[in-house]
């Protein structure tokens, strides 16, 4: 069995099928990870989730910020980007049965035999694991309960969670989870998350800004730490116990696959469109 955590995706079906080609993936032995933003920029949305879907038990997903606002989209409480390409996913007949699928995926994964864990953004560093285990849940749990667009998916949008409060009300609480899970990139040196900074650590060597797995963080003494979400810095984080998955294939460069068993990267070429 091989275990393989690909990056981004966005979208860009074919070149996740030219991927898995490339490595021979077999779903009947082989386990598929993927580090959410299944959705969105590219034109292959709607064969993308159809494609994790039917893998099923080959499959380990984690929510990212455009799976989330996929929710919310198709609940008709927010409009799509212009720039994404959903229409084919929001007129599809299994749209529903979709939607339900993404709702039971979680904020994080854990492959606890390698001490692995997988989250879109990262892990807040003051978090230690049961920590992650206890404020993901709840997230989790608020997404399958059926008032979940009205009492979560309509309210956590907004920048003004932007740090962790082990005395703030649920709904806050919650909210920072996503916030730091699906959306965290730089820090400030008071741990608070920043959300307009995305481009690469170097365009701001002047600020006080810091990436979030530079800080001394809990989880990430122990655990090696798969995420995504961050194009700008193309993979690049230094850390052997870290890998940054997100290589901007909808932006026009490639799709990452990490291959746990060897620890080699594996890429496939954004295609040209004719």
């Amino acid at each position: 069995m091989a275990n393989y955590f690909v990056g981004d995706i966005q979208g860009c079906f074919d070149e996740l099928q030219l991927l898995l080609a490339k490595v021979e993936f077999n779903p009947s032995k082989d386990i598929l990870w993927a580090v959410g933003d299944l959705v969105a920029r590219g034109s292959g949305s709607l064969p993308t989730l159809r494609y994790f879907k039917q893998l099923d038990g080959s499959a380990r997903v984690v929510l990212g910020n455009h799976d989330l606002h996929l929710l919310a989209v198709a609940a008709k409480i927010k409009r799509a980007n212009p720039k994404d390409q959903l229409d084919a996913l929001l007129a599809s007949s299994d749209l529903n049965s979709l939607i339900g699928w993404l709702r039971i995926q979680p904020l994080f994964q854990e492959l606890p035999e390698r001490n692995i864990i997988m989250s879109h953004a990262g892990i807040p560093p003051q978090w230690d694991l049961a920590r992650l285990r206890s404020e993901a849940k709840k997230v989790s749990d608020a997404l399958i309960s059926p008032d979940y667009i009205q009492a979560l998916i309509s309210k956590m949008y907004g920048s003004d969670v932007n740090s962790w409060d082990p005395k703030a009300d649920p709904l806050q609480q919650k909210i920072y989870c996503i916030n730091a899970l699906t959306r965290m990139r730089f820090l400030h040196s008071d741990g608070k998350l920043e959300f307009d900074s995305k481009l690469s650590p170097s365009a701001y060597k002047d600020s006080t800004l810091t990436p979030w797995f530079k800080f001394d963080g809990i989880i990430n003494q122990t655990h090696t730490l798969v995420f995504g979400h961050w194009a700008a810095i193309m993979g690049e984080v230094g850390m052997q116990d870290m890998h940054a998955l997100d290589t901007g294939c909808c932006w026009g460069e490639y799709l990452t696959l990490w291959h746990l068993e060897s620890n080699q990267k594996i890429t496939q070429n954004k295609l040209k469109k004719s």
